[in-house]
C-alpha cells in the first residue's frame, strides 16, 4: 500500500466529539438528573444572612492602680500599679467557652427549632416556635444531643421520635400535648407553645443538646477577629438563614462579656479595698510612733524650734538627703510586695501591684490575669481539674519570678543607698559643729516624712478604689450592635441551577473518558480506523436474529447487504489474478471470526455460477460445524492425519445455498501445529483451488495461537476481524504491527458490531 495512515497518538478532536454526540443520550439524563439534584438543593438548603457586630477595646486601665493614676505626682510610686489590657487576649475573652456557656444557657439556644414550611424545606425558627421541649436541670450535664421529631396532625395528635447518636431511644405516637417522653437520659416534656397553628399540620425537629454541646456549636459558628491589625475594634461574624437568631446570640455575646468585664473589675476592687484598709491601718500606726518618738525626743532634750535651726543647718546636705528619702521609699514599697508574695495565706489573692521597677510591674499584671482565670474556673470546674492545676502551677512559677525579680531590685538599692550613705559620712564630717540632737532629729523627722508620704499615697488610692466601684464602667464599647448586610451569602438559586446544569454536562464526557481509559476498547470505526492503516474492507452491524447463516437469497436485512457490499470489496481486493483463497481471523475468541466466515461465504455463494467452499481449519476450537448444524462423519483433521481418506468424504454441502460446501475441523487433534505445517495442507488446497471460484478459511485468532500465520503460505489474502466495543486498542496495535510487518498476504479489515443501518456500508478503499 502506498502511505499508511496516522497512529493514533494524538487526541483527536472531532472524533471525540462525534463520539459523545453518539451518546447524547447520556448528556440528556445527566442533565435531567443534575437539575432535578440542584432543585433539591435549593428547596433543602437556605441561603446564609452575614450578621454582624463591632466592640472597641479599651486600652487604659482607670482603676486605683492603673497607668491613669500613675500620671499624679507620686508617678515613681503610681507606676507599681499599672495594668494596660492586651486586645489579642480580649479575642480569646470574648470567645472562650465559658462565656459562650453563658450565652447559651441566657438564650436557651441548646435548643434548635427546625419547621418544616414546605416541600423538602425547613426553616430554623426564632425566637417563636410551635413546638417546645423542656426537662429543666438536664442540661447542665446532658454530653450529648437528642432529636426529637414531632409531626401533629390537624386535631393536634402528636407522633414522637427521639434519637440519640442515630439510635432511636424513644418513639410514641397518638399523644396529645403536652405529654412526658421518658428517655435514659431523663423524662422530657414536649408540649405546644403560644405560636402552635391550631388546626393544622405541623413536622418539627427539636435538636436537645446540654449547654457545653451548645458552647461547642457557638465555638464553630461564631468568629471573632480584630477589624485590622493596629485595631482595637473586635468584629463578631455569624452568618446563618435567620438573622433574628444571629442578633440575638451576637447582642447577648456583647452583653455577656461587658458584665464579665465589670464582675472582674468589681472582684478586683473589692480585693484592693482590702488590702488597702489593712495597709492604712499598718502604715497609720507607724506615722504615729514616728510623731510620738519626736514629740518624745524633743520634751527630752528641751528643744524648740528645732526645725527651723535643722532647715538652717542641712542646707546644704537637702539634696543628698532628698535621695536618701526617695530610695528608702522604694526599699519600703518594695518590701511590702515581698511581704505580700511570701505570705502563703495570700497565695491566691490579687495582687495590687506596688513594685518600683516595671519588669516586676509586667509580672504582677501576667499573676493578676492568672487569678482571674483560676476564679472562673473554679466557677465551673471541680478542685481537682487538670486546668485548674495548670494554672496554679503557671501562678507558682510567676510568684517565684517576681520574688527573684523584687529580690534583685531590693539588693540593687541597697547598694545604691549605701553609696548615698557613704557620700553622707563624708558631708557629715563637714557638719561637725551640728548637735547631735539635731542630726537625731532629722533623721527621725526623715522616717516619719516617709511614712506619712505612703499613709497620704494608700488613702488617695483607696479613695479612687471606692469611686470604682461606685461606677464601674464596662471595658468594652460597643461599636455597632448586631447588623445584618443586605445582601445574601453564597449564590442564588439560578446560579445553582446554573452550575447543576453546568455539572450535567460536564460528567458524560468525563464518565465516557474514563470508561474509555478503563475498558481501553474500541468503540466506532473511526477509532479503528485511527490505529490500525491495514484496509477496512467493510463493517457489518450486531445481528439480534440468532441464527448463525444470516444471509439467503431474498433476504434484504441490513447484515445481508452489509455482506453483500463486504462481497464487492473482496472481489475488488482480489482482483482478476486468480486469487481465491482468503484467510478469516482475529486476535481473540467472541470478534465475530467464525459467524462472518460464514456469511461471506454464503453471499459469495449466491453469485449465479460460483462455486464457494468454507474449511474450518481453527483445530483447537472448531465451531463452524456447530454453527451450520453440520455433524459429517470426517473432517480436516482426519483427512490430513489419515491420508486415505478422499475429499468427497469430508466435503459437505449446506443446505439452504445453493453453491456453498464446508469441510469441517474435526477432531482436535494432538499436535495442531504439526498437522498444520505438513505437506498434506498444501497438496489438499492444490486439489480445492481448481474446484472453486472462492475459498474461505476459518482459522485460529493470531493472538493466542501461531496457526494462521502457519497457513499463510496456501492463501492469498487475508480477513482480520475486530468487533465495537471488544477488541482493545492492543488488539488494534497488534493487527497494525502484522499489517506493517506483512505477516498475512494482502491482510484487510473487517469491523464487527456496528450500528450500521439497512442500506448503508462502506466500501473498500485503498490507502494511499
Amino acid at each position: 500500500m502506498a502511505n499508511a495512515r496516522p497512529k493514533a497518538e494524538y487526541l483527536d478532536i472531532m472524533g471525540l466529539l462525534r463520539s459523545y454526540a453518539s451518546k447524547w443520550y447520556y448528556f440528556v439524563i445527566s442533565i435531567f438528573l443534575c437539575l432535578v439534584l440542584g432543585f433539591l438543593y435549593t428547596r433543602m438548603h437556605s441561603r446564609n444572612m452575614a450578621v454582624r457586630a463591632n466592640i472597641l477595646i479599651s486600652q487604659d486601665d482607670d482603676g486605683p492602680f492603673g497607668a491613669s493614676s500613675a500620671k499624679g505626682k507620686n508617678n515613681g510610686i503610681g507606676a507599681l500599679f499599672g495594668s494596660n489590657a492586651n486586645v489579642q487576649d480580649e479575642v480569646f475573652v470574648i470567645s472562650s467557652h465559658s462565656l459562650y456557656r453563658n450565652v447559651v444557657k441566657a438564650l436557651g439556644i441548646n435548643k434548635t427549632h427546625y419547621v418544616r414550611t414546605g416541600f423538602l424545606k425547613s426553616a430554623l425558627s426564632y425566637p417563636d416556635f410551635p413546638i417546645d421541649v423542656e426537662a429543666p436541670g438536664i442540661a447542665d450535664t446532658l454530653r450529648t444531643t437528642l432529636v426529637f421529631k414531632v409531626k401533629t396532625d390537624e386535631s393536634g395528635i402528636a407522633d414522637i421520635s427521639v434519637k440519640a447518636k442515630k439510635e432511636t431511644i424513644a418513639d410514641i405516637s397518638g399523644v396529645k400535648l403536652p405529654t412526658v417522653v421518658k428517655t435514659d437520659y431523663g423524662d422530657f416534656t414536649v408540649k405546644a407553645t403560644e405560636s402552635y397553628p391550631k388546626g393544622k399540620k405541623v413536622k418539627s425537629v427539636i435538636s436537645f443538646a446540654g449547654y457545653e454541646s451548645g458552647a461547642e456549636m457557638l465555638t464553630d459558628q461564631v468568629e471573632a477577629s480584630l477589624a485590622s491589625k493596629k485595631s482595637n475594634v473586635i468584629t463578631l461574624a455569624f452568618d446563618t438563614p435567620n438573622p433574628v437568631y444571629g442578633s440575638a446570640i451576637l447582642n447577648e455575646i456583647l452583653e455577656k462579656y461587658n458584665e464579665r468585664g465589670i464582675y472582674e473589675k468589681n472582684l478586683q476592687g473589692q480585693k484592693t479595698a482590702t488590702f488597702l484598709e489593712d495597709r492604712i491601718r499598718l502604715m497609720g500606726h507607724d506615722l504615729d510612733e514616728a510623731e510620738s518618738a519626736i514629740q518624745r525626743y524633743k520634751e527630752a532634750n528641751g528643744i524648740t524650734d528645732i526645725q527651723a535651726e535643722a532647715a538652717y543647718r542641712s542646707s546644704k546636705k537637702s539634696t543628698l538627703e532628698n535621695n536618701i528619702v526617695a530610695l528608702e521609699t522604694e526599699l519600703e514599697l518594695l518590701q511590702l510586695t515581698r511581704d505580700f508574695f511570701t505570705d502563703s495565706i495570700l497565695n491566691t489573692e490579687l495582687v495590687p501591684t506596688t513594685v518600683s521597677t516595671a519588669s516586676v510591674q509586667h509580672g504582677i499584671s501576667a499573676y493578676n490575669s492568672l487569678v482571674m482565670e483560676r476564679i472562673e474556673l473554679l466557677n465551673n470546674a471541680k478542685a481537682d481539674n487538670y486546668a485548674l492545676r495548670k494554672i496554679e502551677n503557671r501562678m507558682d512559677m510567676t510568684r517565684r519570678n517576681i520574688l527573684a525579680t523584687t529580690d534583685r531590685a531590693i539588693d540593687a538599692s541597697r547598694v545604691r543607698l549605701k553609696d548615698l550613705i557613704s557620700q553622707q559620712g563624708d558631708n557629715r564630717s563637714k557638719l561637725g559643729r551640728i548637735p547631735t540632737q539635731e542630726r537625731e532629729y532629722v533623721n527621725m523627722k526623715r522616717q516619719q516624712e516617709m511614712k506619712q508620704e505612703i499613709y497620704l499615697f494608700l488613702l488617695q488610692r483607696q479613695e479612687e478604689n471606692a469611686m470604682l466601684l461606685a461606677n464601674s464602667i464596662p471595658k468594652g464599647k460597643i461599636v455597632d450592635e448586631a447588623y445584618v448586610l443586605s445582601e445574601p451569602l453564597g449564590a442564588s438559586n439560578k446560579m445553582i441551577l446554573i452550575v447543576f446544569f453546568l455539572i450535567g454536562i460536564i460528567l458524560p464526557p468525563i464518565y465516557l473518558y474514563l470508561r474509555k481509559l478503563i475498558l481501553n476498547k474500541a468503540e466506532s470505526r473511526e477509532e479503528v480506523e485511527r490505529h490500525i492503516s491495514a484496509p477496512v474492507l467493510g463493517e457489518m452491524c450486531t445481528d439480534h436474529s440468532g441464527r448463525s447463516l444470516v444471509v439467503t437469497e431474498h433476504d434484504t436485512s441490513s447484515a445481508t447487504e452489509l455482506f453483500r457490499l463486504l462481497r464487492s470489496n473482496l472481489q475488488f481486493l482480489l482482483g482478476g489474478s486468480g486469487d481465491k483463497i482468503v484467510l478469516m481471523t482475529s486476535t481473540k475468541s467472541g470478534e465475530g471470526k467464525s459467524f462472518i466466515a460464514i456469511n461471506l461465504a454464503a453471499s459469495l455463494a449466491l453469485q449465479h455460477g460460483k462455486k464457494v467452499l468454507l474449511v474450518g481449519m481453527d483445530i483447537r476450537n472448531p465451531q463452524i460445524g456447530n454453527y451450520l448444524g453440520i455433524n459429517p462423519k470426517w473432517g480436516l483433521t482426519n483427512y490430513l492425519s489419515a491420508g486415505n481418506l478422499a475429499l468427497s468424504d469430508i466435503i459437505s454441502h449446506v443446505e439452504g445455498t445453493s453453491s456453498l460446501d464446508v469441510i469441517v475441523a474435526g477432531p482436535i487433534p494432538p499436535n495442531p501445529a504439526e498437522l498444520l505445517m505438513s505437506d498434506a495442507v498444501d497438496k489438499l488446497f492444490e486439489q480445492l483451488r481448481p474446484m472453486y471460484d472462492y475459498i474461505i478459511v476459518d482459522t485460529a485468532p493470531v493472538g493466542m495461537v501461531s496457526d494462521t500465520f502457519t497457513l499463510d503460505r496456501i492463501a492469498d489474502a487475508s480477513i482480520y476481524v475486530t468487533r465495537i466495543n471488544y477488541s482493545t486498542l492492543d488488539d488494534l496495535k497488534f493487527v497494525e504491527s502484522i499489517y506493517e510487518d506483512k505477516r498475512l498476504k494482502k491482510l484487510s479489515v473487517v469491523i464487527n458490531g456496528t450500528h450500521s443501518k439497512k442500506g448503508y456500508g462502506y466500501g473498500y478503499s485503498a490507502k494511499k
